[in-house]
């Protein structure tokens, strides 16, 4: 699970490494868990962490995007490069396959349909917690409903 602490010390080292990316990726991460600790006016726990980790690297991902649309293909492989330095401060996510195979014997043993797309992901998510994208599962999940 990653820390401030952890987060800090790569820091550390990438400043004495002189990698700039990596430097201003992490200081980035750094102030936006800081001011995270600031708003609630406690600790931030280690879950709150990932989803802003999380949070991160979608905001890289859709400004790669956007500047891939905009034929600006440097600045969208600088995303795609921070993009990569935050998903190392994720937890290791499970396979599409072992997703769909898990959401099958889930709808078939719950009956399922269309309209408790909610209540499952609810329960997919309480299953999964941070080991599956959300995005992932509400996919997978439509497609299995809606077949």
């Amino acid at each position: 699970m990653p820390s401030i602490e952890s987060i800090e010390s790569d820091l550390t080292t990438a400043l004495k490494a002189r990698d700039q990316v990596t430097v201003e990726t992490l200081r980035g991460l750094k102030t936006r868990i800081q001011n995270e600790q600031i708003a609630k006016g406690q600790p931030v726990a280690d879950d709150d962490i990932i989803a802003l980790i999380r949070s991160e690297v979608k905001r890289r991902n859709d400004a790669a995007s956007a500047f891939d649309t905009g034929d600006r293909s440097e600045m969208a492989a600088k995303e795609r490069q921070e993009a990569a330095i935050l998903q190392n401060y994720l937890p290791a996510q499970i396979g599409e396959d072992v997703l769909e195979a898990k959401i099958d014997s889930m709808v078939a043993a719950n009956s399922w349909t269309a309209k408790d797309f909610g209540v499952a992901m609810g329960q997919l998510k309480s299953e999964f917690g941070t080991t599956a994208d959300g995005g992932t599962l509400s996919r997978i999940l439509k497609n299995k409903l809606n077949s």
